[in-house]
């Protein structure tokens, strides 16, 4: 059968004036007789109406059918930012991860492996790494030599080693830079003192032959290590400084090496004395706007680096950050070995910048990196309903008091009376914690407000309430009036005292200053104030509960004017255990 050569064709129209018309759409034979599929026309196949028809609009069988369910994830894909991980990588990684077991399955010197379990993980049973760690730790400890050789893995022309740890918050990143990375240091420093022998013993051969004849030998000195450190750890605030450094100082105790943490949290002398010690420097821990400075009036500090981190890359890398970090960058790359970016999330913007200027950075990504995990159960507030009447701060306050009360009262089963609940409550404005705080206080909610206005030596006082892993009693720990009564909230009062109090019960009200990379492991519960406006802020909001394979809770406030499809979806999500892409 041959098919008639007008087939296809568009006739004319003599009403038209003798114009062509395309051929009609509608109809019960409108699909007969066409040599191409028509994309465009595919959902009036499928049932939809001929005409297009706005959202929320009733079909021809009387149902309203929404964008969301033609397209999935509508909602996050509007404001989406982050970047698509394929789900066969994922299924790969899984089964490299069930290969290690035990933190003796690495490459690690033995004073490495000792100081795991006696200072990172001391008090903790049943240690074993997480799957972040069982991915990081071989392929950075393994030997550059091996490699080069290893045909899966393509070194950068510059012989300097690219690693991107991708993980969800929580998952022991820290541990899994940190160890590699004081691993190659302590083998660079028996390489040093076998070369450092091989001299003195050139020195010594030299001094007798100097005496035997008039031949005076030529002076050696050393160089000094002084403001010379051959590992640097860049973080964005003097929060996470503090907090990676504390880690930092405790495997120091074990592995014996020299460290000094800097941030604009602490004065000019005492920056001067950490980073100048006569007695060296082995690991450097600074946020990269003062180690930019400081490196413009002594390049010498950078001159020495042979492994650099860059923790938090996504925030490191953006606008406001990625001039001082370039920076570092660019002047540690002649004496650089290792590279190694670490961040929670991996945005767009991210991806494409590594493309452009890393195409042979290796990406060590875990399976649930953009998930938010299932031992974090996600509730909704409808601020609009009774009894609230779109009243979001007294929303907030019940919430907080129905949370603290069914705490106090399982503690008292449990024989545990004491135990104090903390939460933090997240807002999007600066502007809008300050208020959330008062607001809480002057209903018997103890609260304090976190911002960057707040002086760093009180960000760091008010985080070390929220970041303890130990359950904490009142008579053990300062109380959360005595952290308000030197707050940065007003003097005066400007509600009347509480009649009653919440008693066991802290609340931290913040922005995404308290979100990014902060270890709140004593926090079980996080409230959203607000809908956030990303799904990257999402992950990083809910990231504070549930950390190292604990439960928690998030509940979010959803008022007239916030996205409910976004919450919806994200609810969605974390119940299928899917990625919020």
């Amino acid at each position: 059968m041959t098919l008639s050569p007008k087939v296809g064709q568009r006739t004319t129209d003599p009403s038209n004036g003798g114009r062509r018309t395309g051929r009609v759409s509608g109809g019960a034979f409108a699909g007969m007789n066409r040599t191409s599929v028509n994309e465009s026309n595919l959902h009036r196949q499928q049932g939809d109406d001929v005409q297009p028809r706005r959202h929320g609009q009733r079909s021809s069988n009387g149902r309203a059918r929404s964008q969301t369910e033609r397209d999935p994830y509508h909602a996050l894909k509007m404001q989406k930012a982050l970047s698509a991980v394929p789900y066969t990588q994922r299924s790969s990684v899984k089964a490299a991860i069930q290969r290690t077991e035990d933190f003796e399955d690495f490459p690690l010197l033995p004073v490495v492996q000792e100081s795991i379990a006696s200072q990172a993980l001391s008090g903790m049973t049943d240690i074993a790494p997480t799957p972040i760690q069982s991915l990081a730790i071989p392929a950075l400890s393994r030997d550059r030599r091996k490699m080069k050789r290893d045909p899966a893995h393509e070194p950068d022309p510059s012989g300097m080693d690219q690693f991107l740890l991708a993980a969800e918050t929580g998952s022991g990143k820290t541990l899994a830079y940190l160890l590699p990375v004081l691993d190659a240091i302590k083998r660079a420093e028996m390489a040093d003192v076998e070369q450092e022998t091989a001299t003195s013993k050139l020195r010594n051969t030299a001094r007798k032959d100097a005496n035997s004849g008039d031949v005076e030998p030529p002076s050696i000195v050393p160089h000094s290590t002084t403001g010379r450190p051959r590992a640097i750890i860049l973080l964005p605030t003097s929060e996470l400084v503090t907090q990676v450094g504390n880690v930092v100082k405790l495997l120091s105790h074990k592995i014996k090496f020299r460290s000094a943490l800097i941030s604009s949290a602490y004065t000019p002398k005492v920056i001067r004395n950490r980073l100048f010690s006569q007695s060296g420097i082995d690991v450097l821990v600074s946020t990269p706007h003062l180690l930019a400075s400081i490196s413009v009036s002594d390049p010498n500090v950078l001159s020495r680096v042979t492994h650099l981190v860059v923790d938090e890359a996504d925030s490191l890398l953006d606008r406001s950050f990625a001039p001082s970090t370039s920076t570092v960058l660019d002047k540690t790359t002649p004496s650089l070995k290792q590279l190694i970016l670490c961040s929670a999330t991996i945005p767009r913007s991210l991806d494409s910048y590594l493309h452009k200027r890393f195409p042979q950075m290796r990406r060590l990504v875990t399976p649930n990196l953009h998930a938010i995990p299932r031992r974090v159960q996600l509730g909704v507030v409808d601020v609009d309903k009774q009894p609230y009447q779109g009243n979001k701060l007294l929303a907030c306050a019940d919430t907080i008091w129905s949370i603290g009360k069914a705490a106090n009262e399982g503690s008292l089963i449990g024989n545990t009376e004491g135990k104090i609940t903390r939460l933090l409550v997240f807002v999007n404005e600066r502007e809008r914690t300050e208020e959330v705080a008062q607001y809480l206080n002057s209903k018997g909610i103890d609260s304090v407000a976190l911002t960057r206005d707040t002086p760093e030596s009180r960000q760091s006082e008010v985080l070390a309430e929220f970041t303890s892993r130990t359950p904490d009693n009142v008579a053990t720990r300062p109380s959360s009036r005595t952290l308000l009564s030197t707050s940065t909230m007003p003097a005066k009062r400007t509600s009347p005292p509480p009649k009653r109090h919440l008693a066991n019960t802290q609340v931290l009200v913040s922005t995404d200053l308290g979100s990014r990379g902060i270890d709140t492991l004593a926090v079980r519960h996080v409230i959203l104030f607000d809908v956030p406006h990303s799904t990257v802020d999402f992950i990083h909001r809910l990231g504070r509960t549930g950390r190292m394979g604990r439960r928690g809770r998030g509940i979010v406030l959803v008022g007239k004017h916030d996205r409910k499809d976004v919450v919806k979806e994200v609810r969605e999500g974390m119940y299928k255990g899917q990625a919020l892409i």
